[in-house]
């Protein structure tokens, strides 16, 4: 099974996403390769750090929303052991945070270059529009940060992040996560991992019926 799926690094419904799938496949007995995709929610440059809690309450116009939106989110994600602390993270444009995960990839290390950008961004109050920043948390995996720095001073990898981009286009996607079985197979949104869990067995069930026809 080929699971692909569409995210963007800031999107906390991705990092839950992410959680609840990996949970979903410690159950599931088949072979599945998962391969993220490069996915971004606001693809506007931002100058220099921000708060996020600072651009998000520009962006929509009130503190009090902002708070009541990011403690919907922060609370599902604490329950499931995901720390997500917006006192800390900073709005980033993440393009080339999507370049260093295509590096990463390959190099084998795809699905840990997302955890750590994600950890970084959401817990730690790491700007990850800064190549400095993005060369660091490379290293902090084990990634050779020299090389991951002179990478993202080129345009290395824009091809494969655009390709991605045209892609979700292509296909309609306008939010995420989203997630593409075996090429034909749609499931949307964060759902939780008995959901996506029941989701995978049924398209194998419905590919294998398919193969025996």
């Amino acid at each position: 099974m080929d699971i692909q799926v569409w995210s963007d690094v800031v999107c906390p419904w991705c990092y839950l996403g992410r959680h609840r799938l990996e949970k979903a496949l410690a159950e599931h007995p088949g072979d599945v390769t998962v391969t993220y995709r490069a996915f971004q929610l606001d693809p506007a440059p931002v100058p220099a750090p921000l708060p996020i809690k600072q651009a998000m309450t520009a962006k929509f116009g009130g503190a009090e929303r902002v708070d009541q939106m990011l403690g919907h989110v922060t609370s599902i994600a604490d329950g499931e052991g995901i720390t997500i602390d917006y006192d800390r993270a900073v709005a980033a444009n993440t393009f080339d945070s999507h370049r260093l995960i295509a590096w990463a990839a390959h190099q084998g290390r795809q699905t840990e270059m997302l955890d750590a950008l994600q950890r970084a961004h959401f817990a730690e109050g790491v700007d990850v529009g800064s190549r400095t920043a993005l060369a660091a948390v490379a290293g902090s995996i084990g990634l050779d940060e020299a090389a991951a720095a002179a990478y993202l001073d080129t345009d290395a990898g824009t091809s494969a992040v655009e390709t991605d981009l045209t892609e979700a286009r292509e296909l309609g996607i306008s939010s995420v996560p989203f997630f593409v079985v075996d090429g034909k197979y749609a499931i949307q949104g964060a759902q939780d991992s008995a959901t996506i869990l029941s989701a995978l067995e049924e398209i194998a069930r419905r590919e294998a019926v398919d193969a025996g026809r």
